[in-house]
């Protein structure tokens, strides 16, 4: 893979950290991390819901953090929990894990839900009124004459 060295671009720029962070996030990444599988999905307009599948896991195993735009789930066993059998085959990974995602502006985490062996975060997006489109009324020509008329009518009376 490629190596980009972003660091001039720092130097001759202001106030773009944040874009150039994520772009070095990008470049740095060799393979995707696969563990543990998630979807994400839309279940409203605005609202949002990353399922992340950690089969084994408990609520106190979980963590949940949002910082910067950026939300952490980190799951990780505890060491006090012994088996009382040896493990022939182990196909349900119960390893150590972080999975990171990037959340645009406006974007707040709503709540957590741990059922079946899935983990729910539900997000919603909330626009700002400055940001929210707005329609303008447009008059005509003859609206403005007539208000013009009505007005000159009243002052004469």
């Amino acid at each position: 893979m490629r190596q980009f060295d972003l660091a001039p671009l720092y130097r001759n720029t202001v106030g773009f950290d944040r874009l150039f962070s994520m772009l070095d996030q990008l470049v740095s990444v060799d393979a995707a991390p696969t563990y543990p599988p998630y979807n994400i999905e839309r279940t409203g307009e605005n609202n949002y819901r990353i399922s992340v599948a950690v089969a084994g896991f408990t609520e106190a195993d979980l963590a949940i953090e949002v910082k910067e735009n950026t939300l952490s789930i980190r799951g990780e066993r505890k060491n006090g929990e012994q088996r009382k059998s040896d493990v022939l085959y182990q196909g349900i990974a119960a390893r150590t894990f972080e999975r990171r995602f990037q959340l645009a502006d406006g974007v707040q985490v709503t709540g957590a839900a741990l059922e079946n062996g899935l983990l729910h975060v539900d997000l919603v997006r909330q626009v700002p009124e400055a940001k929210k489109p707005k329609l303008i009324p447009i008059a005509t020509s003859g609206a403005a004459v007539e208000t013009k008329a009505e007005v000159e009518t009243k002052q004469a009376a």
